[in-house]
């Protein structure tokens, strides 16, 4: 059983190439992705590989990009479109929201929209306000979208082969910051698949519970690895799945611990993360002895400044501060 040590990125890239290899409807499309292998190099050597029919450089349009990746995906493709950031995927709002999430709906179930959206988002390195957004609870908020922002490799490579193999739209998020996370990966197993709506106990602890997604994730480990110094047993759920939300075990780590602090890239008002921290109010409020904690970004557009950057993005003295805070 070959077990490989590969990068967030290289998971990403070796599931492509498994999907496109195991079926010959998936296809990828956006910008720069063929001959220049991507932004940020995951669709790296997939051009000369697959060739234009199977990869697609598209001009510089995003509603055209999902607008025609919708249809492909309406008539029985499976396209994965991939956004240079994720921020501009504002761009194609309409027809993200208002035809790929509703046409399974407004067809009473005639048509399936089998398109997965992916790519970068959050804060890089100096990429500036237009370029750093975290657009995740954006489309978590809407019906008929499933949303997935994996942490480490082995579950990028798992929720992205569900979502390819998904009959729904699927929007995918790559945190930049893990691009160069390592892990082991069963190369193998073409088929291993994570499904939606299981979050993961990554650390387990029994006097506070910190929730993240994405990269707020190995903050979180590494502020618990700093805790437990102070004497605090730390319990790390990543919930991985956005939507949908798995809440049981959110909820039962919450019951074992008593506290909880939910930690997220995204601006901290109006985040999915204050939906998180809302459910656990709602439905743990007896089990919990303080009120729930909530670590967000700063809620200023981002600045190019490197200094003043790191000071909107949630860090681990910002998460030792929280669980402080709430005792």
């Amino acid at each position: 059983m070959p077990i490989v040590n590969m990068t967030y990125r290289e998971a990403v890239r070796a599931t492509l190439v498994d999907e496109i290899e195991r079926d010959a409807n998936v296809f990828l499309m956006g910008e720069d992705i063929g001959r220049y292998q991507g932004t940020f190099r995951v669709t790296q050597g997939l051009f000369e590989q697959f060739k234009e029919k199977r990869v697609l450089d598209t001009p510089i349009t995003e509603p055209g990009i999902v607008g025609i990746a919708t249809g492909a995906a309406m008539t029985g493709l499976r396209p994965v479109v991939e956004m240079m950031t994720m921020s501009f995927s504002i761009l194609a709002l309409d027809q993200i929201i208002n035809h790929a999430a509703k046409i399974h709906y407004m067809t009473g179930g005639q048509a399936k929209c089998p398109l997965v959206i992916r790519g970068p988002g959050g804060a890089a390195n100096q990429l500036s306000a237009q370029h750093s957004h975290s657009m995740e609870g954006w489309y978590a908020h809407c019906p008929g979208l499933k949303v997935v922002a994996p942490a480490f490799p082995e579950d990028a490579a798992g929720l992205l082969r569900a979502a390819i193999r998904d009959d729904n739209p699927v929007i995918f998020t790559e945190n930049p910051g893990v691009y160069t996370v390592k892990g082991d990966i069963n190369t193998d197993d073409k088929d291993f698949v994570i499904p939606f709506g299981k979050a993961k106990v990554v650390r387990e602890g029994k006097d506070i519970t910190l929730i993240a997604y994405s990269r707020m994730v190995h903050v979180c480990l590494h502020a618990a690895e700093l805790l437990e110094k102070d004497g605090l047993s730390v319990e790390v759920v990543d919930v991985r799945c956005l939507k949908p939300l798995d809440t049981e075990t959110l909820y039962n780590s919450v019951r074992k611990t008593h506290r909880a602090v939910v930690v997220y890239e995204d601006w901290k008002s109006g985040s999915f993360g204050a939906e998180i921290a809302a459910r656990i109010a709602e439905e743990c409020f007896d089990d919990l002895d303080a009120p729930v904690g909530r670590v967000g970004g700063l809620n200023v557009p981002m600045p190019y400044s490197r200094v003043l950057e790191l000071q909107c993005i949630p860090n681990e003295q910002d998460v030792i501060n929280c669980v402080h805070k709430i005792g």
